[in-house]
């Protein structure tokens, strides 16, 4: 198909909100990308459009350079490094799309560059915080007082620990189902992004948490109901990622921790510990679900101990 044909920019919307619809569908269908992805590629190509109306762009037609006038805009509304490269990226996966399936014949996208981002250190757990997060639904608080657990406790203290013991993502916990758990294996099945399923290890004190819940708290919980997925909630349904996200800002609360911290900062620390225990980064990279091992590395900044021992161990002079 030809280039989008000249005329009032305006009348070109209705066609260009079709295709980003039609993109994001190819998204999910084509990509296996997740609904959180498609709605953040929705979102920030909606803002696009809109930006092509207010500038009487041809949304579809616009040329290489009035795409980096609608960048120059982001940076003067002072938006961050990081959503001005996500707009981006939203945009070059379009216009790559309009142009492979046929709809231009040119991709005016592909050779724009967003700003530099700033790479920023994952932030993680102190290990004596870490033991105050996971006493706060545990059977013995954080003085080893013993206390009665509810079965939201014994289900919250599951989560904590799964989320801590193999890096899970909050969605990955979410979506965990009841049959990939093998507690006596000592390892679940989680479905990661792209949706790529990985098997991840557990040790004994998360298998202890999490065989707890299962014999005693999910039944309760689920009320001769039936849930497909591990972790349910008070109804008896699938504990939601916001459902985890504000049980974890409770248990921060509770626990006197900043709450700026997040449910992927265990993530973070999970991955820290490891390496800083010994673990080589490739078996990380695995446990973790990275695709690229670049993406893992930068974990090996915040492990500074176990670069010590290497040091040590292959220096002449260590």
């Amino acid at each position: 198909m030809a280039a989008e044909p000249a005329g009032d920019p305006l009348a070109v919307d209705a066609r260009a909100s079709e295709l980003v619809e039609s993109f994001c569908e190819a998204l999910r269908v084509e990509r296996n990308a997740s609904a959180h992805t498609v709605r953040a590629y929705r979102t920030d190509l909606v803002d696009y459009l809109r930006w092509a109306r207010r500038a009487r762009v041809k949304p579809l037609g616009a040329t290489h350079r009035q795409l980096r006038l609608y960048l120059a805009e982001l940076d003067r509304a002072q938006y961050s490094r990081t959503t001005v490269n996500r707009r981006l990226s939203a945009l070059r996966g379009f216009f790559r799309w309009l142009n492979v399936t046929g709809v231009l014949e040119e991709d005016p996208a592909g050779a724009l560059s967003g700003p530099r981002s700033r790479q920023s250190l994952p932030h993680v757990i102190r290990a004596a915080d870490m033991a105050r997060l996971l006493s706060v639904h545990a059977e013995r608080d954080a003085a080893g007082r013993v206390r009665a657990q509810s079965p939201a406790d014994l289900r919250n203290q599951a989560i904590l620990e799964f989320l801590y013991a193999c890096g899970a993502r909050v969605s990955e916990a979410s979506g965990l189902l009841a049959s990939h758990v093998d507690l006596a294996a000592g390892q679940a099945k989680v479905l990661g992004k792209g949706a790529k399923e990985r098997i991840v290890p557990l040790h004994d004190l998360a298998v202890a948490s999490m065989r707890a819940y299962a014999s005693e708290a999910r039944p309760a919980l689920l009320r001769d109901r039936t849930c497909e997925f591990f972790f349910v909630s008070t109804r008896g349904g699938r504990m939601g990622t916001d459902a985890i996200r504000k049980m974890f800002k409770d248990a921060l609360r509770k626990a006197g921790l900043d709450e700026s911290l997040s449910p992927h900062d265990m993530r973070h620390t999970f991955a820290t510990d490891l390496l800083d225990g010994g673990a080589d980064l490739r078996s990380v990279q695995e446990m973790l679900g990275h695709a690229s091992l670049s993406t893992t590395q930068i974990y090996t900044h915040l492990a500074p101990e176990r670069l010590k021992r290497v040091h040590a161990q292959a220096h002449p002079r260590g």
